[in-house]
Formats: structure tokens, C-alpha cells, sequence
């Protein structure tokens, strides 16, 4: 699963959640820091109002939670989701003895040399590697 320290970089390089059952978050509220949330038609549902998107939570007896607005919530993205972001980018991912390195390749900046440059990622959990690519391409496009 990506780190919380990652998934926030990604929220503020300006990653888009659209909640889909399956989803894994987190609540930022300290009393919450642990507890990782699965969006599930059953029991965590996206609702949209005219005021904004909500988690409603269905059927939590356990704690006083019924809605939490979406800007509140952190997006833990699976694996597959951060690779599906990278789309074109993506080149591949290779494990090493005690590592995983994701690499990519992405267009040069404006005002820089033409062409393209390669990008590569190391981490002990495939999925950190992938956030991390993903947010490279995020602050190059912003």
C-alpha cells in the first residue's frame, strides 16, 4: 500500500480522486491516522450533492461517522492505479534483491533540449515506486 507521506504529495501536485468501490483511504483526523477506509457500495459510498462529493458511511454502528466531504478524505491509490496514470510513460518495473525500481520516459520541458528523458524510480514497495513516478509527471505537467 503507498505511504500517507506519498499520497499527500500526490493530492497537492494536484491528483484527482474519482471514488470508485474498491478505493482505499484515509481520514485526515488525527483520531483516524491509523484506520485505513474501502469504498463499498455495502458500507463507504461517494455521493454527490450540489454543495460538493461526500463518503457516506452506511451502517457504521461502531463510531459516530456518517458522511466525511471528499477534500477530507486521502486517496491511497492501489498499485494498478498509479501504473494506469502513468499510461504512455510507463516503461517498466523491474524488482531487484531488495528493491523496485519503475521507469519511465516523458518529454523534455519547454525550453529544454527536444526530445525525451528517462526517469527512474527506486523503493522497497512497488507501489511507493509507481507514486513517485506519477507525481515526477505531475509536477512536469503543472
Amino acid at each position: 500500500m503507498i505511504s500517507t507521506e506519498l499520497a499527500l504529495a500526490l493530492r497537492e501536485a494536484g491528483l484527482i480522486w474519482h471514488p470508485r468501490s474498491g478505493d482505499r483511504f484515509q481520514l485526515d483526523e488525527p483520531e483516524f491516522d491509523a484506520d485505513v477506509f474501502t469504498v463499498s457500495e455495502m458500507t463507504v459510498e461517494p455521493r454527490e450533492y450540489p454543495t460538493g462529493r461526500i463518503l457516506a458511511f452506511n451502517g457504521t454502528t461502531e463510531w459516530a461517522l456518517d458522511s466525511v466531504a471528499l477534500e477530507d478524505a486521502l486517496w491511497l491509490p492501489h498499485e494498478h492505479q498509479l501504473r494506469e496514470l502513468l499510461r504512455g510513460a510507463f516503461r517498466g518495473l523491474r524488482r531487484l534483491a531488495d528493491t523496485h525500481e519503475v521507469e519511465i520516459v516523458l518529454r523534455r520541458r519547454e525550453g529544454e533540449d527536444e526530445g525525451e528523458e528517462t526517469f527512474v524510480f527506486e523503493h522497497p514497495e512497488p507501489a511507493d515506486a509507481y507514486a513517485m513516478a506519477v507525481l515526477e509527471m505531475l509536477r512536469r505537467i503543472a
